[in-house]
């Protein structure tokens, strides 16, 4: 991928310096692929061709994995400290982040497989530093090893995460299976750089069976099309893409007010300062990128999408704080530390 296009914000993070040579498909771009035949074979998964984790789900202990996950939850690691020593407005994006892939066209996505693990997704724009959350649930992964899946785990973490914070949900149902490569097989777009729009034509229709504006984003730009504040413009990229998701008016209100009601947005500086992708990072990252040189790189000082703050007061409760804060005042743009569009409320209390 180009590294050329710029906000939000992880679109632009450096550049290789490593030469690297044309493959045969840089070369033969439109000759047919055979290697889709040969995706999650046996010579890729590690687990015995007569593991069924149908059955090895069946056997673990759900109640203890909750307990573990609800342990860390307020387990705040100095490495990636939990915003207001809460780690579960980060887990409740991870899953979100896993699910909303997800495109009815043709049923490509989704959180069934546990593909945010592996590129692109793991290096998207968009799942900036999820890669963390991914390492705070490696313990918990261990411990209950091929019992759990990684899927089921994104998930279920999220659950956990409602549930900790004051919302009761319906209960979790598991059987995700893992994969254990790339989904080189599906489609997100015929872009060459980040947060490109070629999927569009005519009068902003999108291209099917795409769900997402852009390359490397899960839904909508969060500063508005193409990083311009237009309120009716997003709204109308908003109803596309969650309609794509399957989701008409009432629920798509209901999911992002939602998920909205916990948590914060990160844009603490210069997003120059902020390092490679997992997939673009040096090898000594260990699989981690976005390294930040902002101060302490973390915390307070962390960049994500660019946007900051929280979107409303006492970010770790469910109550109706996102409706009465988002109708309760008047509402400038701005622009974050970052750099990134965002509005403000007026005169709110912190």
């Amino acid at each position: 991928m180009s590294t050329s296009s710029k906000c939000p914000f992880m679109g632009s993070t450096g550049a290789r310096t490593e030469p690297v040579a044309p493959s045969n498909d840089s070369w033969w771009p439109n000759r047919l692929n055979l290697k889709i035949l040969r995706l999650h074979s046996d010579l890729s998964n590690p687990m015995d061709k007569s593991f069924n984790y149908a059955e090895a789900f069946k056997k673990l202990n759900l109640s203890a994995v909750k307990k573990d996950l609800y342990a860390l939850m307020t387990d705040s690691k100095p490495w990636w400290p939990a915003d207001w020593g809460h780690y579960g407005p980060f887990f409740i994006r991870m899953a979100w982040h896993s699910a909303g892939t997800y495109r009815t066209f043709d049923g490509r996505g989704g959180a069934g497989t546990g593909n945010q693990r592996f590129a692109p997704l793991n290096s998207w724009p968009d799942n900036v530093n999820l890669d963390k959350a991914r390492r705070l649930l490696w313990p918990i992964k261990k411990k209950y090893g091929n019992q759990l899946s990684w899927a089921d785990l994104f998930i279920l973490a999220g659950n956990a995460a409602l549930e900790s914070m004051g919302f009761k949900t319906f209960g979790f149902g598991g059987g995700r299976e893992d994969i254990w490569e790339p989904e080189d097989d599906i489609y997100w777009g015929s872009e060459t750089e980040w947060l490109g729009d070629k999927r569009y034509t005519g009068d902003r229709e999108l291209e099917q069976p795409l769900g997402a504006v852009q390359m490397g984003l899960i839904y909508v730009n969060p500063e508005g099309p193409n990083g311009k504040p237009d309120p009716l413009g997003s709204a109308r990229d908003i109803r596309e893409t969650f309609a794509r998701m399957a989701m008409n008016d009432e629920e798509t209100v209901a999911l992002v007010a939602g998920g909205h009601t916990f948590g914060k947005c990160h844009g603490a500086g210069d997003p120059k300062l902020v390092g490679r992708e997992p997939e673009g990072a040096p090898m000594e990252e260990m699989g981690l990128g976005w390294k930040n040189k902002l101060r302490t790189g973390v915390g307070v000082d962390t960049t994500s999408s660019g946007i900051e703050g929280a979107w409303k007061p006492n970010p770790t409760k469910w109550d109706m704080g996102y409706f009465n804060t988002l109708l309760g005042y008047e509402w400038e743009l701005v622009k974050s530390p970052a750099g990134a569009w965002q509005w403000l409320a007026k005169d709110v209390q912190e």
